[in-house]
């Protein structure tokens, strides 16, 4: 099967092309064609002079359109979280689920293995939780957050081989021992949920610590004399950090100040949630973002490309470096560079295609060509 993408501004990921066309062949890229050296007997397709961009990746995502996978989670809920996130231009995300029981973590880890084989663009999970700082919580429940110990660290990761890819927790919890133990692993860490010191935050990033956590919400902020998580972050000369960019996580300034700083390190997620009244979170929605009962800040109503959207009218980036933060960026945080996160040969087919208003009209799941009238 092989197909050329035709009549689209093109966001290669390192470069912007007009008069191009991506010539897609099984589940790769197999070029980008000039228009004038178009090779004849190959099925066009019309992509309407919509912007093509590499396929979004998404690394924290808990739920979407009324299914809140990372609360509930099922197989039925994974299958409607990919739905989901494939009609708003995602193609390839990290289905997130927040400090829970053990049971139903395991429900999770039970769903993303049997779908791992089969559902193309699942990257395995995000596990937010346990070991956070009950002082830095958020809303997680406070009764299953856990001190790490090497017994209860190795039966966690003995469950989730193979499955875990991600783990969000306060760097200031762990012995060097248990650090040690997560660092074999080869699971991504990130800090989060942390009240972690500056010192803390910059030790953490020197032993094993990549990545940070929704910068700004959740972690010990950055003051005059107290630099904090935040400050470490910014200090740091190698850790990547995700951001919300939907207006009430952090404020526009912040993420420009902060993309100024950070630049190729900063990358967008959505932190999208879904309504829930079970177990042990009770979240409902108000406007474009959700709350516990007690009115504090639960998660977004955002997708990926409105947090793209939100970039270039609010922020004031450039669309094309909005574009590389859903999708280049992130996929260098789970070190997928070289097969997702550019239009280039050789690379997976993962495209999305939206239109002047951050409409998604199409998407390309593994070479895969799918319009999208209803998103």
């Amino acid at each position: 099967m092989q197909y050329l993408l035709t009549n689209c501004r093109i966001y290669t990921g390192t470069e912007t092309l007009a008069n191009h066309a991506v010539l897609v062949r099984g589940q790769t890229i197999a070029a980008l064609i000039p228009q004038t050296r178009l090779p004849p007997r190959v099925r066009r397709v019309d992509g309407q002079g919509l912007n093509v961009c590499p396929g979004l990746i998404d690394l924290q995502v808990y739920g979407g359109g009324g299914s809140a996978f990372g609360l509930t989670p099922s197989p039925g809920a994974l299958q409607h979280l990919r739905s989901q996130t494939l009609r708003h231009g995602t193609t390839s995300f990290l289905p997130t689920v927040p400090t829970n029981t053990p049971a139903v973590v395991d429900e999770a880890i039970s769903a993303i293995r049997q779908a791992l084989p089969v559902m193309p663009g699942l990257l395995g999970l995000h596990l937010e939780g346990p070991y956070i700082s009950p002082e830095k919580r958020g809303v997680h429940p406070p009764e299953f957050i856990e001190v790490p110990t090497l017994p209860g660290l190795s039966d966690l990761l003995r469950r989730s081989k193979g499955v875990l890819r991600l783990l969000t927790a306060a760097p200031e919890v762990f012995g060097p021992a248990e650090l040690a133990e997560l660092r074999a692993t080869g699971v991504v860490l990130s800090a989060g949920h942390s009240n972690a010191s500056y010192e803390q935050g910059m030790q953490a990033f020197a032993r094993g610590f990549t990545v940070a956590t929704h910068l700004f919400n959740a972690m010990s902020p950055l003051t005059s004399r107290a630099p904090g998580l935040v400050g470490a972050i910014y200090d740091d000369a190698a850790v990547c950090a995700s951001i919300v960019v939907d207006g009430r996580h952090c404020a526009y300034a912040s993420v420009r100040i902060s993309q100024r700083l950070l630049g190729e390190r900063l990358f967008l997620i959505s932190d999208a949630m879904a309504a829930s009244g079970q177990g042990a979170y009770y979240l409902q929605p108000q406007e474009d973002y959700f709350v516990d009962a007690h009115g504090k800040l639960a998660g977004s109503g955002l997708t990926l490309l409105g947090a793209v959207r939100n970039c270039v009218r609010q922020v004031g980036l450039p669309l094309a470096e909005s574009l590389r933060m859903a999708s280049l960026y992130p996929a260098r945080v789970l070190g997928l560079q070289h097969q997702l996160g550019r239009i280039a040969q050789n690379y997976l087919a993962d495209l999305c295609l939206f239109d002047a208003d951050f409409t998604v009209q199409a998407t390309v799941l593994r070479g895969k060509f799918q319009w999208h009238t209803s998103a």
